[in-house]
């Protein structure tokens, strides 16, 4: 009698940690904030490449240069980038709080920023022809400004106007 009870609870237990692990397999919990971004970004990458190679209709030979060199020139621009948000992240928003000194610090930065920016630019405008025909170079600048305005566009219509003063 001892050995059928045991059992019993040893069943009864086992069942129900079978269901229990069962319902916690069920759905995943909800990406953090970080692993969302992380995916919109990767999403956007990923629909940025499609949209360049439509555009600019690379030959193999041609992808098989153009990319590697692409990566380097937007991996550099992201650091740069990345940087720039480190370092104004503590910077206050409102001028008129700040004091004419701190306002002076935060534009000479932003100015040092933009010379870097077009100092990659310009760099990678040469490796850029070294890979590709003119016409193609000329072809990247106007698709990237495209999937600019492409995004922008996206990005209205999935989020409400923000009104003046926000």
């Amino acid at each position: 009698m001892k050995t059928t009870t045991i059992s019993r609870i040893l069943l009864s237990a086992f069942i129900f940690l079978s269901a229990f692990s069962f319902a916690q397999q069920g759905t995943p919990p909800p990406p953090k904030n970080k692993e969302r971004r992380e995916a919109k970004r990767d999403n956007i990458e990923s629909m940025k490449i499609a949209f360049l190679t439509k555009k600019l209709d690379l030959t193999p030979e041609e992808a098989q240069l153009f990319w590697p060199v692409y990566n380097q020139y937007t991996d550099k621009l992201q650091e740069l980038r990345k940087k720039r948000r480190m370092e104004s992240k503590d910077a206050k928003h409102n001028v008129e709080e700040m004091s004419d000194k701190d306002v002076e610090l935060a534009v000479d930065n932003e100015m040092a920023f933009r010379q870097k920016e077009l100092d990659i630019q310009k760099e990678y405008h040469a490796k850029f022809k070294a890979v590709l025909p003119i016409k193609k170079v000329a072809k990247l600048y106007q698709a990237e400004e495209q999937f600019k305005r492409v995004l922008l566009d996206e990005l209205k219509r999935d989020k409400p106007p923000v009104k003046e003063g926000n």
